[in-house]
């Protein structure tokens, strides 16, 4: 597959953003005497033009389609069509959104590649005027199929996207709730979402103890997947937090064998909504050694975990 990579917006080019996940960051502070104007997300998509308009697309939306257009199609800036309107409500900045494309060369027509459909989805992305998605889906409502036409910029040629806004995604587990088991940390939620962990009674476990909140209807997750999670991590020796998504502002994004193995087994075997509640002993976390407050040795650590996406593997 030759799909452009991330690349960085400019003023004059934007590069398509594939495999995005979810990009967070604080917004800067707001002044009163500030002179950046304010973008909101509905004008922040690019305009129709010549380019766009020139393509026609076959196939239905959700589906993989062709796109069909006299070559080289001149592609002088970004330039977005509508194919087709959805409904419901418009996307808003900041939400987690679902999306799939397909990629074709502006100098040949040949078709490069394509992502989020069937059974290869894509993680979900933060949609932003500041984001390719955003400038290129504006806010739309799901169900919108989008041409976007990208100018060539070093070192991509130009290339032409058929862009379907799939679904907005919660940003915390929306599964079916589980009975509690016994003897397992309680979990709370706020109105967002975020957890409290009261903890048991008792001593710390010597084995990965886990248990499912809620039971989501998505995607199984498998070994090397990339997942999107929102997550709270607490010491057993005092309840401490050490670490929280929720804390940090937005959702992390990571493999399953980039993790503590723990970690590891409270994510391979879910599916996509579900929310998990694992206590890790150190032997499956960062390691025995004596307690202090520089790291986690020693330390059996209880996180939940809410996974909102899922990217597979590729296959070797």
């Amino acid at each position: 597959m030759r799909i452009r990579p991330i690349a960085v917006l400019s003023a004059a080019a934007v590069s398509a953003v594939l495999l995005a996940g979810c990009s967070g960051g604080a917004a800067p502070d707001a002044s009163p005497t500030s002179t950046t104007p304010v973008v909101d997300l509905c004008s922040a998509a690019a305009p129709s033009g010549a380019a766009s308009d020139a393509v026609t697309v076959e196939g239905e939306f959700g589906t993989e389609s062709t796109a069909t257009f006299t070559t080289p199609l001149e592609i002088p800036e970004l330039q977005t069509t509508v194919i087709t309107e959805g409904s419901g409500d418009p996307v808003e900045a900041g939400q987690l959104v679902t999306y799939a494309l397909t990629a074709f060369s502006a100098d040949t027509g040949e078709k490069l590649g394509s992502l989020g459909y069937g059974d290869n989805p894509v993680l979900p992305a933060q949609i932003s005027p500041d984001n390719p998605i955003g400038q290129v889906l504006g806010c739309a409502t799901p169900g919108t199929r989008v041409v976007a036409t990208f100018p060539p910029s070093d070192p991509n040629a130009g290339e032409v996207y058929i862009f379907d806004l799939i679904d907005v995604v919660p940003d915390a587990a929306w599964g079916e709730p589980q009975e509690p088991v016994d003897g397992m940390p309680a979990v709370t939620l706020a109105d967002d979402g975020a957890p409290t962990i009261e903890l048991p009674g008792g001593d710390a476990p010597t084995a990965v103890q886990l248990e499912t909140l809620k039971k989501g209807d998505g995607p199984t997750v498998a070994a090397g997947d990339t997942v999107l999670v929102q997550y709270t991590g607490v010491k057993w020796s005092d309840g401490s937090v050490f670490d929280s998504s929720w804390e940090k502002g937005t959702p992390a994004s990571f493999q399953t064998t980039g993790v503590v193995d723990g970690f590891r087994q409270a994510l391979e075997g879910q599916t996509v909504g579900s929310q998990v509640v694992v206590v890790i002993p150190p032997e499956f976390g960062y390691g025995e050694g004596e307690i202090n407050d520089a790291d986690l040795k020693g330390e059996t650590l209880v996180f939940v975990v809410d996974i909102l996406g899922v990217q597979h593997a590729a296959v070797q």
